[in-house]
């Protein structure tokens, strides 16, 4: 079809591109005139009549033959795509292998495909070959009759990329550029109906809007509405997607998601991540459950651009390494250049395509071409010889792809800031276009367009012309192009520079982001425990007041998705704006978690929901960059003080608690006024000089219900009831005199070691280092840790890389000072390090828990305070080592984004740098006798394995240089922080083949899958502000719990919330579903104990009713929705086990690790 009739046609949900239609014409006929028919007319009819399907199906044969002859093989589409403005039909998936819902081990059921990132790693050998022009590639060429059959068919998309800080703050950028960028945007696009133009993030957006007249506003919806301008992603930010944790990616999507579809109306169906540092199949994943087709991407090391691009497999169907159906599937192309700016997306050869970029001719703000050959306007003298270096850029480009429909970006960041750039690039372009379509005998038709324009004509190509390879796997999602699976990390742009150093950049902000995170989603679950309770106005007051500060809270954590932001890679006044602002969402969110709890327990009266709570966190921080302090609870004689705990989790929770009390001759009883051992130690900071702060640690078993309150009593003067018990302490200082805390009884350290234990293990540790050495279980299995605590000297790095010289040095001298505590409830080793450094830029506590019935006693808590300040740590790395007798080949394990595990191995043709990894929250190595030791983290850092046996995990850094990314300054705003772990050693109760020769990554075991939740969804403690003098009788008890029974052990609720509170009044809306849940079955490695320790009653193998999941509410009118919360329709998903039926009954079975979202409704049960 020529192409001015393509852009005349602006129908998008007709059947356009440049493909014939395959659809017949059809026209109504016209009654006829006749009003009798003759006798032989009359048993033709007859005889029609009668054979019908015989004669249509002989037919029906005839024309599929035809076809069949003149187009080749072709599938027929499936329907369950068939969208608004949507003209490709994918297939649906074809099962390969069917696993059952039970089946917990995905390992075992593992998904098909024709790449994997470890074969790219096994076979590249990053030898970085200098590829002339396209240094990172080769001199392309073409024959020239590559298009004689099927057009060159080009999509020039403009775009601009907008960072939500970076340089400066998001504010600021929004009022020095995005502002006037969108403003050009309605303009330029609304002077010339073929110009397009895409955009991403929908905070500026959001901002735009409510600054924006009416007219503007209508404007920008009908650019949307006509296919001018796409919204691709609608995320509030573009992520990142190594440090981010799932939630926080589906919080930020489903943000900008809905607030886009309640404001212009539309969902977008295309992502397009071209500035996140490498890329996880997390988020491929959570793209194709909120309905997303395609996605593409850039940042990917530039030897695997290469690798695929030779094999023409840069354009693929990415699936999750787990998924044996194929469910997972999403189309994604990736670029196969160096950046996404002009010089680097038009061909291969940057100094010809910078000549195309006419932003930067002589009187705009942008630098000119650094090679020299600057951007020219267009006229009819020189627009043949520009056209011809144009389009063979375009051809060269084309041969790296299968198809013949081709993309080419147009922008770079913040572009497209005044009209006269605009018109520049739009003015230029066009006159190329026009003399490209005018002369058919270039092979090539050219036009602006979106990315969904360049998706929809790919697929249909691709419906059209069989681009499968023999014995290629591929995916029934679209034919013609390879299956693969696994992450793109590690990141490198050049030569060995990778992008490992912002795994840990600014990690006190990386840590500050998980509070906020669980603070979000206890503050969610509360409003929703809320409104399910209320039918009347008067107690919808409390939600509803808070509701504009819980939607601030989301876009503030969303906010810090973006890849500049958790990611560390910011200035600094912009970190310390993206603190602030979760700094305060914290503060808001805690004063309403202090009223929610008070109403739950009923003893917030309604009137009064404008007062304050009688209650406060136990942890504040009293500024943005500070550490959280324990709150002190002073107790007067003869009076007590009530603690009320929340439970975030879907399962009734025993846990060893803490609280600061400032005297020991307390006790602790339950709301059933009931004694419960306690246990008191002096509390301890890094202070060279004091260890002790004359508070004191009180410690309790404490038992919560399932997403429940419970309160207990700090008691002085119960008489009836036993007095926490004093620690003893043991120390080992530098000099003579012990500084003994009153009223402890303490004596020296013995020997050159100390143990401490508890009924499962004993930990050994090197007392003149105050190191741990040796962990011996009761079973008799025996772990050599060897930890070590050092330090790398790094001269080329900065807060994007990580560019050490040399090994790391180590940090600990022997003499340093340690305090241990024994106790029946917390056993604990304090070490305060000897090091070269007057005062030491870390100390550690090393905990076991005795706790019958806890998860705690299966673990080691590991708690470092870093204080990585001042010059003399310049250009330093500090991390931990364990150096363990697991013979595991320098292969482990660490997840992404929280969800999924990926298999991590280190090669000797990649340097150490390269062989580090992110890690938000857990990493384990596993040897040949099934013994494995896993670490799990509350925040994100980076990983590695270069040793055998040895797990290595940083710390903090501090860089005094930039490393050349932009950027234009170093790390040096460190902060003190405290960094936990928990370490799980464990053994498999069943024999398993070797670990490191499986290319698949292994899961963790359900015991720590479940320690993983208990850090990173910690108990949320509550003080009352007063003390209550002892009264005759005890208080009524008080205690909430909602659900009718703990979840199965592998079911986590990911969210429970009321997503618009401030919009759906109960009042208003009784019958629209208001409340959201989202649930994720784990996988885990059935290898290991299956009872998790005997945690764990039931499974998620049998299917969990949701009208009996709570206790006294009633729900209604559930329906399967998409995890951004804006499509109803599951087989369009990917879904396979979602039904309209199964829903309505309430059941749900879930396989292992999906997850999926209902919308229902609650009412009081009556």
């Amino acid at each position: 079809m020529p192409i001015s009739s393509y852009l005349g046609n602006r129908n998008r949900g007709g059947a356009v591109g440049w493909g014939p239609s395959f659809l017949p014409t059809t026209t109504t006929p016209t009654k006829s005139k006749l009003s009798r028919k003759s006798r032989r007319r009359a048993q033709l009819r007859d005889f029609l009549w009668a054979h019908y399907f015989t004669i249509g199906l002989f037919l029906s044969i005839f024309l599929f033959m035809a076809a069949l002859f003149r187009f080749g093989p072709f599938s027929l589409p499936s329907p369950r795509f068939s969208r608004r403005h949507s003209t490709t039909r994918p297939r649906k998936p074809i099962p390969r292998k069917l696993p059952s819902a039970s089946l917990n081990d995905v390992v075992s059921s593992s998904a098909s495909v024709d790449i994997t990132t470890k074969d790219l790693y096994d076979k590249i050998e990053f030898s970085d070959v200098d590829g002339g022009p396209w240094k990172q590639g080769w001199m392309v060429t073409y024959k020239g009759n590559e298009w004689d059959s099927e057009k060159l068919k080009i999509f020039v998309v403009p775009h601009s990329h907008n960072d939500p800080g970076w340089k400066f703050t998001v504010d600021e950028y929004y009022d020095r550029q995005s502002r006037h960028i969108l403003d050009t945007i309605v303009e330029s696009l609304s002077k010339d109906a073929r110009r397009k133009f895409i955009w991403e993030e929908m905070s500026y957006l959001e901002r735009w809007w409510r600054d924006s007249s009416d007219s503007k506003r209508e404007a920008f919806t009908n650019l949307v509405k006509n296919g001018q301008l796409e919204i691709v992603g609608g995320g509030w930010v573009m992520n990142d997607e190594a440090n981010s944790h799932y939630y926080a990616i589906i919080e930020q999507m489903t943000e900008g998601n809905m607030w886009l579809n309640e404001t212009v109306g539309v969902i977008p169906r295309n992502a397009w991540a071209i500035d996140p540092f490498g890329y996880s199949p997390t988020m491929a994943y959570l793209l194709r459950r909120m309905g997303f087709e395609n996605m593409l991407i850039q940042r990917t090391h530039y030897e695997l651009k290469k690798e695929l691009a030779l094999h023409k497999n840069l354009e693929f169907v990415w699936r999750q390494s787990w998924d044996a159906m194929e469910t997972t599937d999403i189309f994604v192309h990736m670029m196969p250049f160096y950046s996404y700016d002009v010089p680097h997306t038009c061909g291969p050869e940057p100094a010809i395509c910078c000549q195309f970029d006419f932003a930067r001719m002589r009187g705009f703000i942008y630098e000119l071409c650094p090679w020299g050959q600057h951007p020219v306007e267009t006229n009819q003298e020189n627009v043949q010889e520009r056209v011809g270096k144009l389009l063979d850029q375009y051809r060269k480009k084309s041969t790296l792809y299968r198809t013949n429909t081709l993309l080419i970006p147009l922008g770079d960041d913040f572009r497209y800031v005044s009209i006269d750039e605009s018109e520049a690039q739009f003015r230029n372009y066009q006159m190329l276009f026009d003399f490209i379509n005018s002369n058919p005998g270039l092979n090539a038709e050219i036009k602006f367009g979106t990315l969904d324009d360049y998706f929809r004509t790919l697929r249909e190509e691709a419906e059209r012309v069989n681009y499968s390879l023999p014995g290629e796997i591929g995916s029934g999602e679209i034919e013609g192009f390879p299956s693969l699976s696994g992450d793109f990390f590690t990141y490198a742009d050049r030569e060995q520079d990778y992008w490992s150093g912002y795994y840990v950049s600014r990690p006190f902000f990386k840590a500050v982001d998980r509070v906020l995170e669980h603070t979000v989603r206890a503050s969610e679950m509360l409003m929703a425990l809320l409104f399910g309770r209320c039918q009347r106005a008067q107690c919808e007051k409390l939600p509803i007041s808070y509701a504009h500060k819980l939607t601030a809270a989301r876009r503030n954590l969303a906010l810090f998705q973006h890849h500049d932001g958790v990611t560390g890679t910011a200035k600094n006044h912009v970190v310390q704006d993206y603190g602030t602002r979760m700094h305060t969402s914290l503060q808001d969110l805690q004063i309403f978690m202090s009223k929610a709890v008070e109403t739950l327990l009923g003893i917030r009266l309604e009137k009064n929901e404008q007062n304050p709570s009688q209650f406060e966190p136990q942890q504040v921080r009293s500024k943005y960059d500070a550490q959280p302090i324990h709150k002190g609870i002073s107790i007067q004689e003869g009076s007590s003080r009530s603690v009320v705990i929340f439970n975030p989790l879907e399962r009734t929770r025993n846990e060893v608690v803490m609280v600061i009390v400032d005297r020991t001759d307390v006790s602790v009883v339950d709301s059933n006024w009931t004694c419960v051992d306690s246990q008191i130690s002096p509390e301890m900071h890094h202070d060279k000089g004091q260890f002790f702060t004359k508070r004191h640690r009180l410690h309790w078993k404490a038992s919560i219900p399932a997403m429940g309150l419970q309160m207990y009593y700090i008691v002085h003067g119960a008489g009836q009831c036993e007095r926490a018990k004093l620690a003893e302490l043991k120390m080992l200082t530098n000099s003579d005199q012990l500084p003994c805390p009153a009223p402890y009884a303490c004596s020296k350290v013995e020997g050159d070691m100390v143990e401490i234990q508890n009924r499962h293990r004993t930990l050994t540790f090197n007392a003149n280092l105050g190191l741990l050495v040796k962990v011996s279980n009761m079973d008799g299995s025996l772990y050599n840790v060897g930890e070590e605590i050092s330090m790398y000297n790094s001269e080329g790095s900065g807060a994007y890389l990580f560019k050490p010289v040399g090994d790391a040095q180590h940090l600990i001298q022997t003499g340093g000072q340690l305090v241990v505590t024994t106790g029946p409830l917390m056993q604990e080793v304090y070490s305060y390090p000897n090091t070269q450094y007057d005062e030491a830029p870390i100390s550690h506590s090393t905990r076991l828990y005795n706790g019958e019935n806890t998860i705690q006693e299966f673990l080691i808590e590991k708690e470092y305070h870093v204080e990585f300040v001042g010059e003399r740590f310049n250009d330093k790395e500090l991390i931990v080592r364990y150096n363990t007798d697991i013979d595991n080949r320098r292969i482990f394990f660490s997840d992404l984004n929280g969800f999924q595990m990926s298999r991590r191995e280190t090669y000797d043709k990649i340097p150490v740098q390269g062989n580090y990894y992110p890690m938000p929250s857990i990493a384990f190595m596993q040897g040949l006798d099934g013994r494995r030791f896993s670490v799990h983290s509350r925040q994100s850092l980076g990983a590695a394995s270069l040793k055998n046996g040895c797990l290595e995990i940083m710390l903090d850094r501090r860089l005094l240089n930039d490393d050349g990314r932009g950027l234009g300054q170093g790390v040096t705003d460190n902060r003190p922080m405290n960094v936990v772990f928990h370490i799980l050693p464990e053994s498999n109760i069943s024999s398993v083949l070797d670990p490191t020769s499986k290319p698949l990554p292994l899961n963790p075991s359900l015991l720590s899958h479940i320690i993983g939740s208990h850090l990173n969804y910690p108990l949320h403690t509550f003080i009352n502000k007063k003390s209550q003098e002892l009264a005759p009788q005890p208080p009524t008890p008080l205690f909430f719990s909602p659900l009718t029974s703990s979840l199965p052990c592998d079911l986590h609720i990911v969210d429970f919330k009321v997503p618009r509170p401030s919009k759906y009044s109960f009042l208003e809306h009784p019958l629209e579903p208001r409340f959201v849940l989202l649930f994720q079955r784990l996988g885990w490695d059935s290898s290991y104990c299956r009872t998790a320790r005997s945690q764990c009653t039931k499974l998620a193998d049998e299917s969990v009713n949701l009208f009996s999941m709570f206790k006294d509410l009633d729900v209604m009118h559930v329906k399967a929705t998409s995890l951004n919360l804006l499509h109803e329709d599951t087989e369009l998903l990917g879904y396979t086990e979602l039904s309209g039926d199964v829903v309505q009954e309430g059941h749900v079975v879930i396989p292992p690790m999906e997850i999926q979202a209902y919308k229902l409704e609650l009412q009081p049960h009556q």
